[in-house]
């Protein structure tokens, strides 16, 4: 059979179909196999900086990777638009239309390697192709290394979103040193986040991962402005940016310095990061706009202490717990002054720091009042002499006074009445734990500074005087568990109210900023350490001075050295006053002429040194006892019944003060009785004609 020419042509158009089919076919499983079997390292480098932010997401602090790059991640919307815009105009202008290798760009540098002796002037590459570059580092400039970059490029593609390419770009492109991604070199060039870049630079960010060694402005700050002009130029002949906006950008200097990466709060930052070494970002509730101007201060201060001086510092908003600033050094890289150690939570002696809440548990019991005198003179408590800060007595004061200026004896007088062990209940009750000496045993050194505890468990101590009495547990997000509240009280919510109305009466430091805050200060024996508690109707700061290994520091003092840094630091915080609570209900402020006869004088209970006929002992509550849990039936209409104590000693008639409030009758029998309002803790104090009192805390419940 003939074959005519037409159908032979056709068999051979054919032919070279299916061979062609054929070909495409096997290249294209080929490189389907090839794109299986070597995927791209999309995971290369994408170990990034783990960082710390405040509560507002700004960054507090950032760590280097384990190769000591700067790598912060950012996302697209994290970044001024016009920077991207520039970017991708002046890289990529396809970027968003090619499927990573852009043929014209690739024709076009095809030219200039031709017309250039073979030397390659444009590589034509594409964003795509420039990721694939980052994520697999080749050293040579040749065809083969441009081929591999395209292959690349096409895998990238196939996997990953032109917005998760671009990411990947901005996060790993280098700008300069150990700066990879635009967040970190807009934060080590400008001090800024990229969301906030100039059109100037915008700019020169473009223009450094091109030659980011060549071009860095800490180097080579006129090679770096002149490629950053390069860029404004394009931008202005492409028509993207108005000429007179072109000309005002170039007229700004390029930064000739690199600027330090955010380092606030390092110990809070520190600890969080051990709490979950794994977790790349952790979030504390630091404000960075108060933590800053603070640590300046904090700087500016240690300079005029001295070389081996340190401080520490505590902010606390104190109805939530917050901490809105730490400050655990002046600084923490400061070896001079062990500034590594997280002063904030060393366990320091206290100096006076505690009487507040000796006088709290002395007014909550009814054994004094605000305007109840006592005597400033020398005392000697089995063995026990103390005295004051200025070795001189004031004589017969007011309990007011006597707090207000601090002072020694009455303070330790109180202390043997409500009694150590009572006094440290309480302060646990607020979270604080204690540092005894050997021996265990608290004894009335306790109230002057004679156990440990830190800056941090002060101030938390200290949010009862805002929360009526209750202490609130601080948190500053660098560890994952925290108790949600304390169970029971600090002190009674009349008691607080009237040591924190004590406090406000204080007279600010000389030269202080005038503030609204009431305060207390402390000073440890042998001028070891220096403290000032402050606070308004919300916000508790701290303030400890002194140094980090426990020597001497002659010349510091609670009043002179850290009152002036707490009012200077409340107004550097810059938060708005809030005023102080108003009286709980059922308070009674009364001068002195309207006070009881048995309050006019504070005498120690069980003193026998008393006026001829007062009665040998002192009362005794014997039933419950101090601690109880009591459970009480309900009657109608929800009452509880009455509780009933049993009293021994003491010298009729008996006076009952439940939770500060005195009940309106006298009794001369010694078994009384009282109707709780409801379940709860409870003081109870039994008040005899002599002036003597004794109390207990019960805690009421139904049956």
């Amino acid at each position: 059979m003939t074959v005519r020419p037409s159908h032979w042509r056709l068999r051979r158009a054919a032919i070279g179909f299916a061979g062609a089919a054929g070909v495409a076919f096997a290249m294209l499983f080929g490189l389907t196999l090839a794109d299986r079997a070597y995927p791209p390292p999309l995971e290369a480098g994408r170990e990034l900086s783990r960082e710390v932010v405040d509560r507002n997401g700004r960054l507090l602090r950032a760590y280097t990777t384990s190769q000591g790059l700067w790598r912060l991640p950012v996302t697209l919307d994290e970044i001024d638009a016009d920077y991207i815009s520039m970017l991708i105009a002046y890289e990529d202008r396809r970027f968003y239309t090619h499927s990573g290798v852009d043929p014209l760009a690739m024709l076009r540098a095809v030219g200039q390697f031709l017309s250039n002796g073979g030397r390659i002037v444009s590589g034509g590459s594409t964003i795509t192709m420039q990721v694939a570059r980052l994520i697999e580092p080749r050293s040579e400039r040749s065809i083969k290394a441009k081929l591999v970059q395209m292959a690349r490029a096409l895998q990238i593609e196939r996997r990953l979103s032109k917005d998760e390419i671009l990411s990947l770009y901005l996060t790993l492109a280098p700008y300069g040193g150990n700066l990879e991604g635009v967040r970190a070199a807009s934060l080590a060039w400008f001090g800024r986040e990229p969301k906030k870049l100039s059109l100037s630079q915008s700019a020169l960010l473009v223009a450094l991962p091109q030659a980011p060694e060549a071009r860095r402005p800490d180097r080579n700050a006129n090679t770096a402005q002149r490629a950053r002009d390069r860029v404004l130029t394009r931008m202005r002949t492409a028509g993207l940016i108005p000429a007179s906006e072109i000309a005002r950008a170039s007229g700004q200097p390029a930064p000739t310095a690199r600027r330090a990466i955010p380092d606030l709060a390092a110990h809070s930052a520190d600890r969080a990061i051990a709490s979950d070494p794994a977790r790349r970002k952790h979030q504390l509730t630091l404000d960075a706009t108060i933590q800053a101007p603070l640590e300046e201060l904090a700087t500016q201060t240690a300079r005029r202490l001295g070389r081996r001086q340190s401080l520490a510092m505590i902010l606390a908003d104190g109805l939530s717990g917050d901490v809105l600033a730490s400050i655990g050094s002046s600084s923490h890289l400061d070896a001079h002054r062990f500034g590594s150690i997280d002063m904030s939570r060393a366990v320091r002696s206290p100096g006076s720091a505690l009487k507040p809440f000796i006088y709290g548990l002395a007014l909550e019991d009814a054994l004094v009042d605000p305007a109840t005198l006592i005597d400033d003179a020398p005392a000697d408590f089995a063995g026990y002499r103390p005295r004051n800060f200025d070795r001189g007595y004031m004589g017969e004061v007011s309990i007011r006074e006597a707090l207000q200026h601090s002072l020694n004896v009455p303070a330790v007088r109180l202390l043997e009445a409500v009694g150590p062990q009572r006094l440290l209940a309480r302060l646990r009750r607020g979270g604080a734990s204690l540092d005894l000496p050997s021996g265990g045993a608290p004894g009335l050194a306790i109230g002057l500074g004679g156990a440990g505890t830190s800056l941090h468990d002060l101030v938390q101590l200290y949010t009862a005087f805002v929360n009526q009495g209750r202490a609130v547990p601080l948190h500053d997000g660098a560890e994952a568990d925290r108790p949600e509240h304390f169970d029971h009280p600090v002190l009674g919510a009349h008691a607080a109210w009237r040591v924190a109305d004590i406090l406000a009466g204080v007279d600010a430091p000389r030269a202080a900023p005038r503030l609204p805050i009431a305060y207390k200060t402390g000073t440890s024996y042998g001028y070891r350490d220096a403290w000032a508690i402050g606070f308004d109707g919300r916000y508790v700061l701290g303030v400890w001075v002194g140094r980090a290994d426990a020597a001497p520091a002659p010349g510091i003092s609670g009043i002179a050295t850290a009152a002036p840094l707490l009012f200077e630091a409340f107004a550097k915080a810059g938060l708005t006053p809030v005023d102080p609570p108003s009286p709980p209900a059922g308070l009674v402020q009364r001068s002195a002429g309207q006070l009881p006869f048995a309050l006019r004088k504070f005498q120690t209970p069980g003193d026998t040194s008393g006026p001829k006929g007062m009665a040998a002992t002192a009362p005794r509550i014997v039933y419950p006892p101090q601690g109880a849990r009591v459970a009480l039936s309900q009657h109608g209409a929800g009452r509880l019944a009455p509780l009933i104590i049993k009293l021994q000693g003491g010298a009729a008639p008996y006076r009952l003060i439940a939770n500060g409030e005195p009940l309106p009758r006298t009794s001369r029998r010694k078994v009384l009785n009282w109707t709780p309002d409801g379940e709860g803790a409870s003081t109870l104090t039994v008040m005899d004609s002599d002036g003597r009192a004794a109390s207990v805390s019960v805690f009421i419940e139904t049956e």
